[in-house]
């Protein structure tokens, strides 16, 4: 059984740094649920490391650290996660996304903004869209552009609904529930998507973390990880306005693969983009040639 935490702010955090060891960055994940439950600052508890945390408090971080040291992400146990800028809730039913996502929003971003100069509003639709972060974050950077966010989950769809409110973004995102294309209408100048690419067989060698708190809906790609593709690559045509442009999360290995999809429905590479690591994770197509 673990000893009981500390009431003074700075040995609380000792504390629960020793506590998570075993992770991979006790030290961030300790001052994370520390100041979350208790409401605490980084500079707080370098200026006043004797501040008193409250009871109730300890009693949250004590829970929330035995949930951490047991495996589960630290932004599942504190509920959000930052991306691109926004806090986004999480809930079971969505992906959380990750910074290298953020690639995509850099990618398509330009286009979204030169399609507002030239046509005064950019319509998008996010494919999958889980917490609603991509098209989130495009419409918190371009203030006339509105955004549809499909998603087969209606507790993604809630999830994302509820951050698009909270971001005050709420009167330009609407949410639909939509195996894909199925239930979309309208044309778009911009379809984004992250969707699963994850060979099924790969799931269960997946990190715990990954494998057992996303959802399998959001990561599951089929036999060999390509089956969202091609549903895209395929439908994507009669939703799109002339010289729109499509933009893909995609594995770090499926570049060739993706790029050949979509070159057998008649779309061209407009842009591969690198992750934070170097691999390849975001490619731009358009209808035609480039």
């Amino acid at each position: 059984m673990a000893d009981p935490l500390p009431q003074a702010l700075g040995p609380l955090l000792r504390a629960a740094r020793a506590r998570l060891a075993a992770v991979d960055d006790p030290a961030l994940d300790a001052r994370l649920i520390v100041e979350h439950f208790s409401g605490t600052t980084c500079t707080q508890a370098i200026a006043d490391p004797e501040h008193a945390v409250d009871a109730a408090a300890l009693v949250q971080i004590d829970r929330a650290l035995r949930r951490r040291a047991g495996g589960e992400p630290v932004h599942r146990i504190l509920g959000y996660r930052e991306f691109y800028g926004l806090r986004l809730s999480l809930s079971p039913e969505t992906l959380e996304p990750r910074p290298d996502t953020e690639t995509l929003v850099e990618a398509i971003l330009p286009f979204v903004r030169a399609t507002v100069m030239r046509e005064g509003e950019c319509r998008i639709l996010d494919l999958g869209t889980g917490s609603g972060a991509i098209a989130l974050a495009l419409l918190s950077a371009v203030p006339a552009a509105i955004a549809t966010g499909v998603d087969l989950s209606e507790g993604a769809l809630r999830t994302a609904t509820r951050n698009a409110a909270k971001l005050g973004l709420g009167d330009r995102f609407t949410a639909l529930l939509s195996d894909w294309f199925e239930k979309v209408s309208g044309r778009y100048h911009v379809i984004v998507a992250n969707p699963p690419y994850i060979r099924s067989e790969d799931i269960g060698n997946l990190q715990d973390e990954v494998r057992d708190f996303d959802p399998r809906l959001a990561l599951d790609g089929g036999a060999d990880g390509l089956a969202p593709y091609r549903v895209i690559a395929a439908e994507a045509a009669k939703f799109l306005e002339a010289g729109s442009r499509i933009a893909v999360e995609i594995g770090y290995t499926q570049h060739i693969e993706v790029t050949a999809i979509f070159r057998s429905s008649g779309y061209a590479v407009a842009g591969a983009f690198g992750d934070l690591g170097g691999n390849d994770r975001v490619l731009v197509f358009q209808r035609g040639k480039p």
